[in-house]
C-alpha cells in the first residue's frame, strides 16, 4: 500500500452521519466526499477493500458494492495487480442550479391550445381527516406478504418482469384474475380476455377513448361518480343523466332517452351504485341489458365495492348473463388491497380488447409486470382470499360503530339508508347538510354531501360517510365533530 493510502483514515462516525438509501451507497458517498475535499487526490490509491472494510467495521461485501458503483459512476478505477484508484478525470455529481441569470419559465404558452374544462373537489387542507370517501384502510394491508412476493419476483425472474411485455398485462395476473372471476362472479373468460390497467379510472378511459366519438350520447347515473363524467367530457361525449331510486338506474328513463336519439354506452355501477350505494334490482338488470340489445349500446358496468358485501350473497354481475356481447365489464384490487397500488382490470367482448390493448399501447406501453406478479403471486397462495375475509369483519364492525355513532348525534334527524354491503353509508339528513359540511372542515373533518354528486349541481339533503379507512375511536372522533358543527346555529 502506498504512503498516499496509508494517510486515508475514514471515521466509523461520520459513516453513520452521512446519507444514503443503503449502508454501501452511504461509503460510497463518504469517499466522494474524501475526494471533493482534497483528502482523496486523482490517481491516489484506496486502501483494499479488507481494510477499509475493518476500518469502518462493515462486511467486506459492503465495500465491494460501494467500489463497484463508484467506478460505475467514473471516481474510481481499477488497475489488474495494482489496486483501486481515483480516478485522473473526476465526474460531476451534483445537481447544478439554474441560473440566476437565465430566463425563467415563461408563465403562458406561446402556442394556442383548445380550452380544457375540468372540474373537481378542492385538495383538502394538511391533516383533515377524510370521512367522505368509500376507500380501504391502507395499515390493513399485508405489505409484509406484498414486499415477500415482490422481492421474489425481482430475484427469480429479473428480465421477464422488468423489461417491456405483454400490453394486456403480466400473465399470471391475468390468469388468476380469470379464475377469480369465474369462480366468485361466473364470468367466464381467460387470461385472454382480460386487460390489466392502472385502476378502474384507467379502464375507463382507455373504454372511452375505444367506443366514444366527439359528439356521442353517452349515459350516466345521477347521481354518480364525478371523475367518470370528467372522463367522458374529455372524449368529446355528449352527457346524458339517467336518475337512481331506491331500485337503481331507472331503465325506464334510459329508453325514454334513447328515444329522442341513439345512445352509444351507459355507464352503471349495479351492485353497489356510486353514491347511494343502492343495488340495482334483478328485473332492471335484465330489462338493462334487453334494451342495449335492441338499441345496439354498450353497458359499462363498473363493479364498485363488489368483495365488501355483509348481509347474504354479493349480487352477480350484469355481465355474468351477458350472451350477446353488449357488456364491458370494469372491476379493480383497489378496495381488496390498496388504491396507490393502481390495479384495475377490464373485460370486454373480444374485439373490443383488441383496440383496448392498441390504445393502451399507444399511450401508455404497459403496466408494471413486476407488480403485477407479485400480487397474482399473493391470489394463487390464497393471501388475498384470506386478506379479503379479515378486512372484511373489521369493516363490518366499522361500518356499525359509525351507523350507531351518527344516529345517537341526530337522532330522529337523521335517516340511513340500509344497504348490504359497500364501505360507505348514505344518510338522509336535516336541510343545511352543506353548511354541516363547511363548518366541519373548519374543524377537520370533511365528508361529501349530495350537491358533490348531483348531474347539474343541485342540492339533495343527504350525505356520504365512509368508514373504511377510519378505525373505530377515528369515527367516533369525526362523527363528533360533525355533531357539534350540526349545533352550531
Amino acid at each position: 500500500m502506498s504512503r498516499q493510502s496509508e494517510r486515508l483514515a475514514l471515521d466509523p462516525d461520520e459513516l453513520r452521519r452521512t446519507q444514503g438509501p443503503s449502508l454501501a451507497a452511504r461509503i460510497a458517498n463518504l469517499l466522494v466526499s474524501e475526494i471533493r475535499r482534497g483528502r482523496l487526490r486523482p490517481g491516489q490509491r484506496l486502501p483494499g477493500t479488507r481494510t477499509l472494510a475493518t476500518a469502518l467495521d462493515v462486511e467486506r461485501d459492503t465495500v465491494v458494492r460501494a467500489f463497484a458503483e463508484l467506478a460505475a459512476e467514473g471516481w474510481l478505477a481499477s488497475r489488474p495487480q495494482s489496486g483501486t484508484f481515483v480516478a485522473g478525470e473526476l465526474p460531476e455529481r451534483t445537481i447544478r442550479r439554474p441560473s440566476t441569470a437565465r430566463t425563467a419559465v415563461p408563465e403562458h404558452a406561446a402556442f394556442s391550445r383548445p380550452p380544457l374544462v375540468v372540474s373537481g373537489l378542492d385538495a383538502l387542507p394538511p391533516g383533515t381527516v377524510f370521512l367522505g370517501g368509500g376507500v380501504p384502510d391502507v395499515r390493513l394491508v399485508p405489505r409484509e406478504a406484498l414486499a415477500r412476493a415482490h422481492r421474489r419476483i425481482l430475484r427469480t425472474s429479473p428480465r421477464t418482469r422488468l423489461d417491456y411485455g405483454d400490453a394486456r398485462g403480466e400473465r399470471t395476473l391475468r390468469r388468476a384474475l380469470a379464475e377469480m372471476l369465474g369462480e366468485q362472479r361466473a364470468i367466464a373468460t381467460d387470461e385472454d380476455g382480460i386487460l390489466i390497467t392502472h385502476g378502474s379510472q384507467h379502464a375507463i378511459d382507455l373504454v372511452a377513448r375505444v367506443l366514444v366519438r366527439p359528439g356521442d350520447r353517452v349515459a350516466l347515473e345521477d347521481p354518480g361518480y364525478p371523475p367518470v363524467r370528467q372522463t367522458f367530457r374529455l372524449s368529446g361525449a355528449s352527457l346524458v343523466p339517467i336518475p337512481v331510486d331506491a331500485r337503481g338506474l331507472d331503465v325506464a328513463a334510459l329508453e325514454r332517452a334513447c328515444d329522442e336519439a341513439p345512445i352509444r354506452a351507459i355507464y352503471v355501477t349495479p351492485h353497489h351504485q356510486y353514491p347511494t350505494m343502492v343495488v340495482m334490482a334483478p328485473e332492471r338488470r335484465q330489462a338493462l341489458l334487453a334494451l342495449a340489445r335492441r338499441r345496439r349500446f354498450a353497458i359499462i358496468e363498473d363493479d364498485y365495492d363488489h368483495e365488501f358485501h355483509f348481509e347474504g350473497r354479493p349480487v352477480l354481475p350484469i355481465a355474468s348473463a351477458d350472451a350477446h356481447g353488449s357488456v364491458v365489464y370494469v372491476g379493480s384490487l383497489s378496495k381488496m388491497l390498496a388504491p396507490g397500488l393502481r390495479l384495475g382490470f377490464v373485460v370486454p367482448p373480444r374485439d373490443v380488447l383488441d383496440d383496448l390493448v392498441q390504445v393502451r399501447f399507444a399511450s401508455d406501453r404497459q403496466g408494471d409486470h413486476a407488480k403485477e406478479a407479485a400480487v397474482a403471486a399473493l391470489i394463487d397462495d390464497g393471501e388475498l382470499a384470506r386478506h379479503v375475509r379479515r378486512v372484511r369483519r373489521v369493516y363490518l364492525a366499522r361500518r356499525d360503530v359509525l351507523r350507531d355513532a351518527l344516529h345517537e348525534a341526530f337522532g330522529e334527524r337523521i335517516h340511513i339508508e340500509e344497504r348490504s354491503g359497500g364501505l360507505a353509508l348514505w344518510a338522509k339528513l336535516e336541510p343545511g347538510v352543506e353548511r354541516i359540511r363547511e363548518r366541519a372542515l373548519s374543524r377537520g373533518v370533511m365528508f361529501y354531501v349530495g350537491r358533490d354528486f348531483t348531474f347539474d349541481g343541485r342540492s339533495i339533503p343527504f350525505a356520504r360517510f365512509g368508514f373504511g379507512s377510519l378505525d373505530e375511536r377515528e369515527l367516533k372522533r369525526a362523527v363528533g365533530v360533525v355533531a357539534r358543527a350540526a349545533r352550531r346555529r
